[in-house]
């Protein structure tokens, strides 16, 4: 009998690369056991993870909203409701009754769209914020936003030049699916020097360099508010890209999974793709994503999320539910919490005041953090950090001396991957190299969250870090 091995398998999967997840993560891991081990050895006593958006993680900590987790326990357990009568505010036991009239049993299997119910409620919560209508019967309940995106790229890839636009620095979820499926990605580079602005002039480049190529671009992904950079788009500029959609017939992938971690809200608002579409009524085909897994909810392991469809046509549609099918559904207790956060609690309802207390707080913290952090990481020297105005990160360039990047490739590692994994070692701090999200060459960054609490010794050991480094291997 043969065994199985590497040169068995899809050689398309060989090709899957998620830094998010990879080594620098890996190796976090090995020290988190060593330390519950009992391992005395390290120079640190305790691993933060700061590689990955994921607000409830031990050691992030980030309070889950009580209204969400109340729904989901009743929800759960109904028979909650009458054996701790005095624990659950009326508006909570309202919910939860109302949602399993529609579902019944959350262990049973749902419509493979999603809850009706439910998919009407994310209607009515896009037709609230963009002012215009939304079609249930085009939105999908999904398995966290992920899933949507990997089925529509798996979708999108008609042959192995089909090519999809993605924004460098990217989330790697983008060329990894697109490695899985056989597609092209088309970097498109983002502007750091304007707060990592998108230029429709360098998107132009970048089509004109895949029309060269015989790459037949399908799609535009834009990352809104951005991952990693936390940039946020004008108007202005999102027109533009309609504009550039229309002109070379683009299927437009809407990342929106950050649009309520804001900032600085009153000068960098977020604005939906749907929005502008619909105010300059163009045609153009649109996919928008959301999820329950950042925001103030926070519900990573829940696995939630939805994507809409405009301007697609009936066939495609039906196709898409087609594909979906073949999951059976998304998990009922994610499609739950999507219900609970585009309608959470109103103004009156007894669940209202700790509710809005509780996403203040969060707000405010994760607000606090990063002009913190961008503040001491740009005082440090050969750092250099834009104050992400959105999303949860900071993706700092580090700007590296010859004979730091000749240790780098003296042992067979990217710079800023040694220099990364040196901080792990080091602080047991783990963050993403920056090649894992894309850079232009001979640059070098890192991406880090802004979600660990005791940000004060937690920069406190950046800094002391990066200044070992300086003296260590000199400035550049």
């Amino acid at each position: 009998m043969r065994p199985l091995t590497l040169d068995s398998l899809n050689p398309q999967l060989l090709k899957v690369e998620y830094a998010v997840r990879g080594e620098l993560a890996i190796k976090a891991e090995r020290y988190r056991v060593q330390l519950k081990d009992g391992d005395t050895s390290l120079p640190f006593d305790r691993v933060i993870s700061s590689n990955i958006g994921n607000p409830q993680q031990k050691g992030l900590d980030q309070p889950p909203i009580t209204f969400a987790r109340q729904i989901a326990a009743l929800t759960e357990w109904p028979a909650l409701a009458d054996l701790a009568p005095d624990v659950f505010p009326k508006d909570v036991v309202a919910r939860a009754t109302e949602l399993l009239s529609e579902i019944g049993s959350i262990g049973a299997y749902s419509h493979s769209q999603g809850v009706p119910f439910i998919r009407q409620n994310v209607a009515k919560f896009i037709e609230d914020r963009d002012g215009y209508p939304a079609d249930p019967n085009h939105i999908f309940l999904t398995t966290g936003a992920s899933a949507g995106v990997s089925l529509l790229i798996n979708m999108l890839i008609s042959s192995p030049t089909s090519g999809i636009l993605i924004p460098i620095p990217q989330y790697p979820l983008y060329t990894a699916t697109l490695a899985q499926h056989h597609g092209q990605p088309i970097p498109y580079y983002l502007d750091e020097t304007q707060d990592w602005a998108t230029s429709i002039a360098e998107l132009e480049q970048a089509l004109d360099k895949a029309h060269k190529a015989n790459i037949v671009p399908k799609a535009l992904v834009i990352i809104n508010p951005g991952n990693p950079t936390g940039a946020l788009l004008s108007e202005e500029t999102m027109s533009q890209i309609v504009h550039l959609c229309e002109k070379y017939s683009l299927v437009l992938l809407a990342d929106e999974v950050y649009q309520s971690n804001l900032h600085r809200p009153s000068t960098h608002p977020f604005t939906s793709f749907k929005k502008i579409v619909c105010k300059l009524n163009s045609h153009i085909p649109l996919v928008s994503f959301h999820s329950i897994s950042k925001g103030v909810t926070g519900e990573c392991g829940r696995r939630g999320g939805y994507f809409e469809c405009h301007n697609i046509s009936e066939p495609v549609v039906a196709l898409i539910y087609k594909m979906v099918s073949v999951g059976l559904c998304p998990p009922l207790g994610g499609q739950i919490g999507v219900d609970c956060m585009v309608r959470p609690p109103k103004a009156g309802d007894e669940s209202y005041e700790l509710w809005q207390k509780e996403t203040r707080a969060t707000h405010d913290a994760l607000a606090s953090r990063t002009q913190t952090m961008s503040d001491r990481l740009n005082a440090l020297p050969g750092v250099s950090c834009v104050p992400s105005p959105g999303a949860l990160y900071l993706f700092p360039r580090i700007t590296l001396s010859e004979a730091a990047i000749a240790a780098a490739r003296q042992h067979g590692k990217e710079p800023d991957v040694f220099y990364a994994l040196a901080l792990l070692d080091e602080t047991g701090i783990c963050v993403v190299a920056g090649s894992g999200f894309g850079q232009k060459e001979g640059e070098w960054h890192y991406r880090l969250t802004c979600l660990c609490p005791g940000v004060d010794e937690y920069v406190g050991k950046l800094e002391t870090f990066h200044r070992g480094w300086v003296e260590k291997y000199g400035e550049a």
